[in-house]
């Protein structure tokens, strides 16, 4: 069993091309879109959360095959959307590629399926390794382009206990990061998007680590798989977006789980990380609007102090007239209905409703 595992991830390594943050193949029939690491044979290794995808075919059946990979075995997810309908998700199983029917319901000739990763980068990739479609060529819209980085709430985690209880299974059975705020606003608004988000990640620190032992969002953005690990690819920052959205806090706001020791928040830290990650960002996106979010986890007091931070990060670039001025965006407070506290589907769509008009807006000005 060792030497067959191994021999896997040495054909894994060798097939290994690029990666790209959207792109198609060279004669059309697929179309990729988020932080995904497309391989020879049309293969891509789905890495970040609602990451995708997408083929037309003709035919009312066909199999996908997915795999789940990571360093060690375990399941995973993807959501299914045929003909623009989402037919809910997928549980990929620990071990090899496995086959999954898709069935088509409608009269169309031609149909299209979109395959999107359902859990976030730190679960592991999901491996599309082809399909027995009868494949049509398929084209990408020319659409204006949204980014949003973030943490758990971004991706969409703990906000779906409908197949699995939240008292029940693994922390990512319960991640659907294709009804997360900016998924599901970037479908009711007509633009394409790209998720770049971590549970438990912060702008200078994590929910239950001072950045001690776990890698904080400045450290692992511009890396493909969002990790330290030298050994996989950079980013690539092919996808230029129109916006990018910044929810980070929540997590360096947080008290930590109360063992670990947990030092008062530092808003010089935060803000003075911020600042140059902002920085980092102009250097590889010069023409995008940015927007900085507060969070609508954090509450009282430390909401206020939060908002007093977003402003000093927007002040330090008052006399930028390099780049387009930032804006700072605040969500309502809730009280979250998911697992662990999270914003659920629910609770994810009353956040789209409210920042989706503000994006659109800004949009339609550029």
């Amino acid at each position: 069993m060792f030497i067959k595992k191994m021999l896997f991830l040495i054909l894994f390594l060798q097939i290994a091309t690029v990666c790209v943050s959207q792109d198609q193949n060279q004669n059309n029939t697929f179309l990729y879109e988020g932080r995904v690491e497309k391989l020879q044979n049309n293969n891509v290794v789905l890495i970040g959360s609602a990451s995708s995808v997408s083929f037309s075919f003709t035919g009312n059946e066909c199999s996908i095959s997915l795999q789940s990979v990571d360093s060690y075995e375990h399941h995973n997810y993807v959501s299914l959307v045929l003909d623009e309908k989402y037919i809910g998700k997928i549980r990929i199983e620990k071990g090899a590629v496995q086959s999954f029917p898709i069935k088509v319901t409608s009269t169309k000739k031609e149909h299209k399926l979109e395959i999107y990763k359902n859990t976030e980068a730190h679960t592991g990739g999901v491996l599309f390794a082809g399909t027995t479609a009868k494949l049509t060529a398929i084209s990408a819209k020319k659409r204006k382009k949204i980014e949003f980085i973030g943490d758990s709430i971004t991706c969409g985690a703990a906000s779906d206990g409908s197949d699995i209880p939240c008292d029940k299974g693994e922390y990512y059975d319960h991640h659907n990061s294709y009804y997360a705020y900016g998924p599901t606003l970037s479908r009711a608004i007509g633009v394409d998007y790209l998720v770049s988000s971590v549970s438990g990640i912060g702008m200078y620190r994590n929910w239950n680590d001072e950045n001690k032992d776990e890698a904080i969002m400045p450290d692992v953005y511009q890396h493909l798989y969002l990790t330290k690990d030298n050994s996989k690819p950079k980013y690539d920052f092919a996808f230029q977006p129109n916006i990018i959205s910044i929810a980070l806090g929540t997590n360096d706001f947080s008290t930590g789980d109360g063992i670990k020791e947990r030092l008062p928040f530092n808003a010089d830290k935060y803000v003075s990380n911020y600042i140059n990650f902002i920085k980092m960002l102009y250097q590889h996106n010069p023409k995008t609007q940015i927007v900085i979010t507060n969070s609508p986890m954090v509450n009282g007091e430390k909401a206020v102090v939060f908002e007093e931070c977003l402003k000093k990060v927007q002040s330090a670039f008052a006399n930028d007239k390099t780049h387009k001025p930032i804006l700072i965006f605040k969500f309502k407070p809730m009280t979250p209905k998911g697992c662990l506290g999270h914003p659920d589907v629910a609770d994810q769509k009353v956040m789209a409703d409210q920042y989706g008009p503000f994006l659109k807006k800004l949009l339609n000005e550029k």
